[in-house]
């Protein structure tokens, strides 16, 4: 477990704007009754707080204890305040608690996270989606911590943790000073209602179908992205599509309206098989907006996960008889481009 590099790799950021819901089957919803999940998320945030008023020995024993090896993954590779085998990190953490950097933070985590119930209730109702599809799935506990705004989400051994501090709200008093690492249109997705969109994606690329290093061809990358777009189409079926590509309703709308211009240009400019990540990275990854479309920066970004998507869902349309399962095990990026019949004008 990396988290520097995990938040690097996944700041695939969400916001609820509003309900923007394709017409298709993606968004139907099946019977979750029989299905026994109910999420909890453990503030570990509170209890590693306990630190600065128990015995830190004592607090320590415990949060080993109650958290297994997120407690280690967070002193040593969050925080890298040290080993937690020794107690050397004390200290530090004694620096830390008395400082007035995390006072503050602190302070807002809690205005902003009284309780965590209405992420309780999305996640519950997400992991039953998961439970669905893939009964045999063993589910991650859920833990929320501050991470002094250094990983966002981070997944390791049986876990799946939250970076609160990363989810205050677009408006946080914080985010304006830290623009080098999140630029305003990263942060303006740091917002509660993205905790359960962010889970359910990390969980989706990370652990269960990590994307295969050896498919560098840009046709690949959208069928895999697509993929996980849809995945997410049948685990959150309530959420807009604005919110889970992380798109103003604005941007959305330019890609619907310029989708057949888009799917042309990646044609006439033989990009399908491209696999110099240099010159197809700008399709790919988080931007205000794609450099060379549309006029005044109007553009959206990420347009080969867009384009990837809609394959996908032309693709499910297509073969209905083909399960969620059995989509997200198919490597064959070609095959399903083919059947999709994706040709639009």
């Amino acid at each position: 477990m990396n988290p520097t590099r995990y938040i690097a790799k996944q700041i695939y950021l969400i916001f609820s704007i509003g309900l923007i819901l394709s017409g298709c089957s993606h968004n139907k919803k099946v019977d979750l009754s029989n299905i026994n999940v109910d999420v909890k998320i453990e503030r570990f945030d509170h209890d590693f707080d306990a630190m600065r008023s128990k015995p830190m020995v004592q607090q320590a024993a415990y949060l080993q204890k109650q958290y297994g090896s997120f407690y280690p993954d967070f002193i040593e590779r969050i925080l890298q305040v040290g080993s937690a085998r020794d107690t050397a990190y004390f200290k530090a953490l004694q620096q830390v608690f008395a400082g007035k950097p995390y006072n503050d933070l602190k302070h807002d985590a809690d205005v902003a996270f009284p309780n965590i119930d209405q992420q309780n209730a999305s996640l519950t109702e997400a992991f039953k989606y998961i439970k669905y599809y893939y009964p045999q799935k063993r589910l991650p506990r859920v833990y929320a911590y501050i991470s002094g705004f250094q990983a966002q989400t981070t997944i390791g051994d049986g876990y799946f943790g939250v970076g609160i501090d990363l989810f205050l709200g677009a408006n946080s008093r914080f985010y304006p000073s830290l623009t080098n690492a999140f630029p305003h249109y990263l942060s303006k997705w740091f917002t509660p209602d993205n905790i359960t969109p962010r889970v359910v994606e990390g969980i989706a690329r990370e652990e269960m179908f990590p994307e295969d290093d050896n498919d560098k061809a840009l046709l690949n990358k959208m069928v895999y992205n697509g993929k996980i777009m849809y995945f997410m189409d049948r685990i959150l079926p309530d959420v807009a599509d604005s919110t889970k590509i992380r798109y103003s309703t604005e941007q959305l709308k330019w890609c619907q309206d310029f989708e057949g211009k888009i799917w042309g240009y990646f044609l006439q400019e033989n990009l399908l098989y491209e696999t110099d990540y240099q010159k197809i990275q700008k399709y790919l990854t988080e931007a205000p907006f794609t450099p060379g479309f549309g006029e005044k920066n109007e553009s959206a970004p990420k347009l080969a996960v867009w384009t990837g998507w809609q394959i996908v869902k032309k693709y499910m349309d297509k073969h209905p008889d083909v399960t969620l399962p059995q989509l997200m095990a198919d490597k064959d990026a070609q095959k399903i481009l083919n059947e999709a019949g994706y040709h639009p004008k």
